[in-house]
């Protein structure tokens, strides 16, 4: 039973494998995982058969079943981590923890559509589970990349939304000044002119507001092109401090491979040296004539 317990441990708790990556079980819990989000999404769409509606519910029942099973096997192999408690303590501990409760709430959302017809929302937390999954594997590194490449430029994307502060506001009075007595129910204060400054400046454009004066023309252009520039900026921040950090933790990585290699030199003269001494005790020298 013990063993058992220690495989389904390794198998299901993401960092317990020595290598520190997914599982086949995780990898596998993560396609089923997608496939329920992608029956609950479509569940919900009213133009397609009954037939249809009919094997959603069925799959549901499947992806419960497996939920459940998971959850169980999860409580049961809790008891294989490291810390001081008795095994229920350690289980008991689990079920409180943050990752615990995603797996409980998942069982939970993947069989309410069993109990209730209106549980889309709910259904929505398997994605959370996914990127509950994830986050202790071996994408862990790579979103700390991610997070310190914005952390290191913080300064300079703080610089940058200030900008676009000062120009989503100066785009915002220019049109209330131009067209807030044409057009008083798009442009008739700034907050209201502040809408169609953002969607211009973020370059998604709408079409709900647009400016009919010559002057109102003319700012909307200038705030226009400058939200392709304004747009671009974070964007290449971030790149460029992205691109600094893989950089960084490829240098981490020749480092290691080095300080390896330096290892595995000092080895070989160890067991140079001890070969040269047997062979010395094997092979005395013979006493000069």
């Amino acid at each position: 039973m013990e063993g058992l317990r220690r495989k389904l441990y390794d198998e299901l708790f993401v960092g317990a494998h020595p290598d520190g990556r997914l599982t086949l079980v995780n990898k596998l819990l993560i396609v089923v995982i997608l496939l329920a989000v992608a029956t609950a999404a479509m569940s919900t769409e009213r133009g397609l058969p009954r037939a249809w509606h009919e094997r959603f519910v069925v799959f549901e029942m499947v992806f419960g079943t497996i939920f459940l099973i998971e959850y169980i096997a999860r409580v049961f192999a809790a008891a294989e981590q490291p810390g001081e408690g008795s095994a229920w303590a350690k289980r008991w501990r689990f079920m409180r923890s943050p990752l615990g409760l995603i797996d409980l709430a998942v069982v939970i959302s993947t069989l309410m559509p069993l109990i209730t017809a209106d549980a889309a929302m709910l259904r929505t937390l398997r994605l959370v589970r996914v990127l509950a999954v994830m986050k202790f594997g071996r994408f862990n590194r790579a979103l700390k990349e991610v997070w310190g490449a914005v952390t290191d430029r913080a300064d300079d994307l703080i610089v940058t939304m200030a900008l676009a502060g000062m120009l989503l506001l100066f785009g915002a009075t220019a049109l209330y000044m131009t067209e807030g007595d044409v057009q008083p129910e798009q442009f008739g204060s700034i907050p209201r002119a502040l809408w169609w400054a953002i969607i211009t400046l973020t370059t998604v454009g709408y079409g709900d507001a647009f400016p009919i004066t010559p002057l109102g023309k003319v700012f909307a252009s200038m705030i226009a092109l400058s939200g392709i520039a304004l747009v671009a900026m974070p964007t290449g921040i971030i790149a460029a401090a992205f691109s600094e950090a893989m950089q960084r933790r490829r240098d981490q990585r020749i480092d290691e491979m080095r300080q390896h290699l330096e290892r595995l030199d000092e080895i070989d003269e160890q067991v140079e040296a001890k070969i040269a001494a047997l062979e010395r005790t094997r092979n005395p020298h013979k006493p000069r004539k």
